[in-house]
C-alpha cells in the first residue's frame, strides 16, 4: 500500500479535440483533480496539428505531475485515413507523458466502458452519467474530458492487476 495518493492522467486522443482527465488513488478512495481538452486548429497542416495536442498534453503532465497515465486504444473504422489521423494523434498521447518518465497503460473502448458502466457496448450519456457517480466532485465540459476520466477510471481499476502480471512474466524469464 502507498502512503501517498497515485496520480493517474487519462487521456482520450482525438485530433480535434483530445480529452483528459484526471484523478487521485489510494486504497479503495478515488477523488477528481482535473479534467479538460486539448485542441486543434482544423485549419492547419497535420503537423502543426499534432504539435498543438502535444504541447497542451505536456503542459497537463507538467502541471499535474501525474504518476501513471493511461491511453485508449485506437479501434479501426471505416474510414482509413482517419483511423490513421486518430492513430498519429493516439502516437502523442502515448509520448507526452512517456517524454516525462511516466509510465503508460493501454485499454480498449470496450474494456473502458465495461470497467465503467458493466458492458462493453455503451453510449457517450452512459459514461457521462457513471463518471459522475464515481466522481460526484468531477466537472467536466465534454465528452472527450469525460471519456479520459473514464480511462483514468479504468486504469485505477486495472493498475494492480497489471502489475502482478508483469512481475509474475519477468520472473518465469
Amino acid at each position: 500500500m502507498n502512503a501517498h495518493p497515485i496520480r493517474i492522467l487519462g487521456i482520450d486522443p482525438g485530433l480535434r479535440r483530445t480529452g483528459w482527465g484526471a484523478i487521485a488513488c489510494e486504497g479503495n478512495s478515488v477523488r477528481f483533480l482535473g479534467a479538460g481538452s486539448v485542441t486543434s486548429d482544423g485549419s492547419q497542416s497535420l503537423a502543426v496539428r499534432l504539435t498543438s495536442i502535444h504541447r497542451g498534453l505536456a503542459d497537463v503532465v507538467r502541471d499535474l505531475d501525474p504518476h501513471e497515465a493511461a491511453v485508449e486504444q485506437t479501434f479501426v473504422n471505416r474510414d482509413a485515413a482517419a483511423t490513421l489521423k486518430l492513430g498519429q494523434a493516439r502516437g502523442v498521447a502515448l509520448l507526452a507523458p512517456a517524454q516525462t518518465g511516466i509510465p503508460v497503460s493501454e485499454y480498449a473502448p470496450n474494456q473502458v466502458k465495461k470497467t465503467i458502466i458493466g458492458v462493453g457496448h455503451g453510449d457517450k450519456k452512459q459514461i457521462r452519467m457513471m463518471v459522475k457517480v464515481l466522481l460526484p466532485k468531477a466537472e467536466f465540459d465534454s465528452d472527450d474530458a469525460a471519456d479520459a476520466l473514464a480511462i483514468a477510471l479504468c486504469h485505477a481499476q486495472h493498475r494492480e492487476a497489471r502489475a502482478m502480471a508483469a512481475r509474475f512474466a519477468e520472473a518465469v524469464k
